[in-house]
């Protein structure tokens, strides 16, 4: 039965209305940034703003975001301890194992790990809420939503999270503050406070916007036949209600739905176009700029959303180690360290890891290739790499083999050290002085043999 944290902890809600709990400011109250901004002074007023919840909808930041949880959701967990030879094998601990496989009821671990860098990569921060059974041993993880969440410091420097009503994950009142102990606080770039993470977004959410914008202007042109906005003009001087008769006119024939009809006008009266052109705008080059630096701020290489082509000369695998360095290296060992402070495992001898191997299987070729040449290599045995490939063990597979020809480097120094390369010390013995013709030919052969010509 898992332990209800909130009794032990009511005192610092209290605390906080005391005031002396204090907010950290992370240029944002404790929170990701304020909820509107503002590209400049007014921006807001004339509905030029923009929120978490718009630039979420750009489609290289959503691209990017699904790419990057995707990955890490498929990655599974493992418990990994290191043997007598250094060798860290994958192991099975009762009381901390299940939680891994099963975090919480309504989620599963590939839903929990999505979820868990979605809400990193989006607000800079994800909070999981511990649950804890009489041993102290985590069997429940919940990942509270971070909107809100407000980081608070006590006087003697003790930190607490402060969360609203939330009954999915079991928090009733209306605003509760738990003790750092009972949270993973996993945070990214924290530019202004170190308990405060910083999302991709604050650097890439005004490009973002922009191309948001250009998409709906986009969209307008073409709702409007993709003719452009423009002035009628007259070869003279009109009044103010033949001005406004002659818009409501054009307006009502020749516009929206009526858009691209036949327009016939008299009285010298000419049709002007005032809207620069896409191919002026540099509309494609702008929208495809804005998402690279979007990819950039992600450390996603454009190619994994589809956008531009793949580098010359790269292999798969090339493409996925430079995916894995730019995008996931970092995530992955920090979630790994958050798990490993919940699970109490120290790191030296129990950790916890992610299989990034499933990055490799994408490339079953590459991946097979790399599990042949380590059992040639006498790195693996063969049924080790028969595992790695879901293939069942066979007869004999349990023995590092290597080729009879090689030869190890002790065998090799004990050779060399009687200078078998040294030139031959063999005694020849000259014939009689009355030997034959013939036996003087041998003796002549016998001395030259060995000798090169120069």
């Amino acid at each position: 039965m898992a332990r209800n944290i909130f009794s032990v902890i009511t005192t610092a809600a209290t605390t906080k209305a005391a005031g002396q709990l204090q907010a950290v400011d992370g240029r944002s109250g404790g929170g990701w940034w304020p909820l509107i901004r503002e590209p400049f002074s007014g921006a807001w007023q004339r509905n030029i703003a923009w929120t978490r919840e718009t630039v979420l909808a750009h489609f290289a930041v959503y691209a990017c975001i699904n790419r990057i949880a995707n990955d890490i959701g498929n990655m599974p967990w493992h418990i990994t301890e290191k043997d007598g030879n250094g060798i860290w094998n994958p192991v099975t601990i009762a009381s901390k194992s299940p939680v891994l496989r099963r975090p919480n009821p309504y989620q599963n671990d590939i839903q929990f790990r999505q979820w868990w860098a979605m809400s990193k990569l989006s607000h800079g921060n994800t909070y999981v809420l511990l649950g804890r059974d009489n041993r102290d041993e985590v069997v429940r993880e919940d990942i509270l939503e971070p909107h809100g969440a407000q980081v608070l410091v006590s006087p003697n420097g003790s930190v607490f999270y402060l969360f609203k009503t939330d009954n999915l994950t079991g928090i009733e009142e209306d605003e509760v503050a738990i003790p750092a102990r009972e949270i993973l606080h996993d945070r990214m770039n924290c530019l202004y406070h170190p308990l405060v993470g910083t999302s991709p977004l604050f650097a890439c959410g005004a490009s973002a916007a922009q191309g948001l914008k250009m998409q709906e202007d986009s969209a307008l042109f073409f709702a409007n036949g993709a003719n452009p906005g423009g002035v009628l003009t007259a070869p003279g001087a009109i009044s103010d209600e033949t001005a406004a008769r002659l818009q409501t006119k054009w307006t009502a024939n020749y516009t929206g739905a009526n858009a691209g009809k036949v327009a016939v006008m008299g009285d010298g009266l000419k049709f002007e176009p005032m809207r620069m052109t896409y191919a002026d705008a540099q509309l494609i080059e702008q929208l495809k700029f804005n998402a690279e630096m979007i990819c950039s701020a992600f450390g996603v290489p454009p190619f994994k959303i589809g956008l531009g082509t793949i580098p010359a000369g790269m292999k798969v695998s090339d493409m996925e180690l430079l995916y894995y360095n730019n995008a996931l290296h970092t995530p992955i060992e920090e979630m790994e360290r958050c798990q490993d402070d919940a699970l109490k495992l120290d790191g030296t001898v129990r950790r916890t890891e992610l299989d990034v191997d499933t990055l490799l299987r994408m490339d079953p070729a590459t991946f097979a290739d790399v599990q042949i040449k380590l059992v040639a290599g006498a790195l693996k045995k063969p049924n080790e790499g028969r595992q790695a490939l879901n293939l069942g063990p066979v007869t004999g597979g349990n023995t590092i083999y290597l080729q009879q020809q090689n030869y190890s480097l002790e065998a090799l120094a004990a050779r060399d050290a009687t200078n078998p390369l040294a030139a031959p010390t063999a005694t020849v013995t000259p014939p009689a002085e009355d030997g034959t013709e013939e036996q003087m030919k041998e003796f002549m052969a016998e001395i030259t043999k060995g000798l090169t010509h120069v």
